[in-house]
């Protein structure tokens, strides 16, 4: 349970209908697998010790009486596993016939959740045999003397890890509009697993996927969905075995209907949901709390470090769904230029001004810029750009600037400030051979200075260009690049920066502006506030402070998700592995860590700007942090793991 994994399985075990100790030697057999892969707890399908399609045999007491020998057994035979399991059943309560799931672990059960809503239309007529569950906890008595909590309402949460807490329904429960579910998950259950029998339908299975996603974000939950699969009787109707794990509304893992391996196992980030539904204080409410359910606690011993299995984005930030790219680019780009859209018609502004440095940022800024006015119907020509160039500015950085200013059209002013910032330096006694903070900050406020007098000049506003990865490192200087009057970028982190640009050459159809934002793609980031070397640049900045997909991927970590250092350390080395080493990673997550809280100060008085994503640093919005917080706490984090690592 280290990092709050717990590692999960679905089974759907092949199966004989009505032959229960068939189906639990295949149980046992899967449960043994799936323990010796570390799962923690393992879901089989609705019925799984009888099979589903049994129909009016369910009325049998054969049947009936050959289920609970079977759990019996089963119980006995995975005693010495850890692993909670849960099967499907039949089960006769004083009379009356439920349809149930049970929950063994190590020889002992815990408890039986009989189905809330019984189906009775076309081919699923389960009230023909079976009645409705109780929503009250009662006591079953098994014939051979054990007794255990029976009803609906039942959690059952592991003694020392209150995160691994489960409620369980079953199949028909979640196709309603109030699945029991939902109150599971409010009194506190962070996994839902639902045992099912669905039968294979055409265009079914997308519904089906999509209900799950749809629940399991809906609950902030992990849900498990163990559906019946080719062994069930074809009689009137085929079973898949389409098994699901999904977190938070992202499918983990899935067994596509009619695969020869329906078996699923995964790591479940317990932490992750715990964190989300903290964060949430619309999630829990009067609907159920943990006084209306009954609470099982169980003992099972845990690995103390999970080994992870499941993948992790090398670039959270960066739309994951290649096959509706533009479909994301277009929704981004919308949304920051209708921001800057509704700005511009508030303030009456028909002018923009933006200093255009032939950099990722302002590229971007400047393709906002222009998808706003265009939206306004206002020309182009109303867009101020301004490049200023100084002793760092390349011919490169420089050509470029020019270019993309003259192929969108706008108007471009060059005014060279190498003289100001002289006279500057003369006026402060700054010698100019220092190439220090002072000598790189002086050009920068300089700039804008410049930029916010050109905009007064013409009645308009100047945009932002820094991105989030910027504001979050602290890389821009205070009264620098770090104001404007909006900022189109301020909660677009650096990997989205290039994405956007890199969508927009390949969609613009325009060979000659193409061309040039790709070779603004393959310039290396720099503020260019050193002179050059040998007419390239010398300042590049992932070289000063750290590689940016790194800081992208701590920054989601730490905003996001409220990971701490040693979390965000371990997801690092297993995600870049191959990329960078443990030092490497280590030494720019203390970089990272150091800069986010030394630098709040510049974002507590950010300009205004779109959010969006699910991050922003903005101190009206996603973060709300004081600029004096001490680090020392996730500094503390950041020595233990170098005194374990090196």
């Amino acid at each position: 349970m280290k990092d709050g994994f717990l590692k999960v399985a679905v089974s759907t075990p092949e199966l004989k209908v009505a032959d229960c100790e068939w189906n639990k030697n295949q149980m046992v057999k899967k449960a043994e697998e799936m323990a010796a892969k570390g799962a923690a707890l393992v879901a089989f399908p609705e019925f799984s010790l009888t099979g589903y399609t049994c129909g009016d045999l369910f009325l049998q007491d054969t049947l009936v009486k050959g289920a609970e020998a079977a759990l019996d057994s089963y119980r006995r035979e995975t005693e010495k596993l850890e692993l909670v399991s849960i099967l499907g059943m039949p089960l006769d309560h004083k009379g009356r016939l439920y349809n149930v799931a049970a929950v063994v672990c190590r020889g002992e059960i815990l408890g039986l959740v009989p189905k809330t809503h019984i189906p009775n239309y076309s081919e699923f007529y389960e009230a023909r045999q079976f009645s409705t569950g109780p929503k009250e906890v009662r006591e079953h008595s098994f014939s051979w003397g054990e007794s255990v909590p029976f009803g609906s309402r039942l959690l059952f949460r592991h003694d020392l890890y209150s995160n691994f807490t489960f409620g369980i329904e079953i199949c028909e429960d979640l196709w309603t509009p109030a699945p029991p579910s939902a109150e599971l998950a409010m009194a506190g259950a962070h996994l839902l697993i639902n045992l099912s029998a669905s039968d294979e339908l055409t265009g079914k299975a997308h519904y089906r996927r999509e209900l799950v996603k749809n629940q399991s974000a809906r609950t902030l939950s992990a849900y498990l969905y163990a559906d019946a699969g080719e062994g069930e009787s074809t009689t009137d109707m085929v079973f898949a075995g389409h098994n699901l794990i999904v977190e938070n509304g992202t499918i983990l893992k899935e067994s596509k209907p009619f695969a020869r391996d329906k078996d699923l196992v995964t790591e479940i980030d317990l932490g992750r949901l715990h964190n989300e539904r903290r964060r949430m204080s619309t999630f829990l409410n009067s609907l159920c709390t943990e006084s209306d359910v009954q609470t099982i606690s169980f003992h099972l011993p845990l690995n103390d470090e999970t080994e992870l299995t499941r993948s992790f984005e090398k670039a959270p930030f960066v739309p994951s769904d290649r096959a509706n790219r533009e479909e994301r680019c277009e929704e981004i780009l919308d949304i920051q230029s209708h921001g800057l859209v509704k700005r511009l018609r508030h303030t009456g502004c028909k002018n923009a001004v933006i200093g255009l440095s032939g950099g990722l940022d302002s590229t971007l800024a400047l393709l906002v810029t222009v998808r706003a006015f265009d939206r306004l119907d206002l020309s182009r020509k109303g867009i101020t750009c301004v490049t200023m160039p100084c002793f760092g500015t390349t011919n490169r950085t420089y050509d470029n600037a020019v270019k993309l200013a003259e192929e969108l059209g706008t108007t471009l002013r060059e005014i060279r400030i190498e003289d100001a910032v002289i006279q500057h330096f003369k006026d402060i006694g700054h010698d100019i051979e220092r190439q220090d903070v002072t000598y790189e900050n002086g050009q920068a406020r300089e700039r804008t200075q410049i930029l916010m007098d050109v905009a007064n000049e013409l009645g308009g506003m100047v945009i932002g260009t820094g991105d989030m990865s910027e504001l979050a490192l602290g890389w821009a200087t205070y009264n620098g690049d770090h104001m404007s009057m909006y900022g189109v970028n301020c909660s677009v982190p650096k990997t989205l920066v290039r994405y956007l640009v890199q969508f927009y050459a390949d969609t613009c159809g325009n060979e000659r502006l193409e061309k040039v934002l790709y070779d603004v793609l393959d310039t290396p980031v720099s503020p260019e506030l050193l002179p050059p070397k040998d007419g390239e640049i010398a300042q590049k900045t992932e070289d000063l402070v750290g590689p940016y997909e790194l800081h992208d991927f701590f920054l989601y970590y730490v905003l996001r998700l409220g990971y701490g250092p040693e979390k965000i350390f371990r997801l690092a080395i297993y995600t870049f592995e191959g990329d960078y080493d443990k030092e490497t990673i280590w030494k720019w997550l203390s970089v990272f860590c150091r800069r986010f809280f030394a630098q709040q100060f510049k974002r507590s008085c950010l300009p205004d700007g779109p959010k969006v994503g699910t991050v922003s640093v903005s101190p009206r919005g996603d973060l709300r942090m004081p600029s004096d917080a001490s680090s020392a706490l996730w500094q503390a984090e950041l020595d233990r793991i170098h005194d374990s690592f090196f």
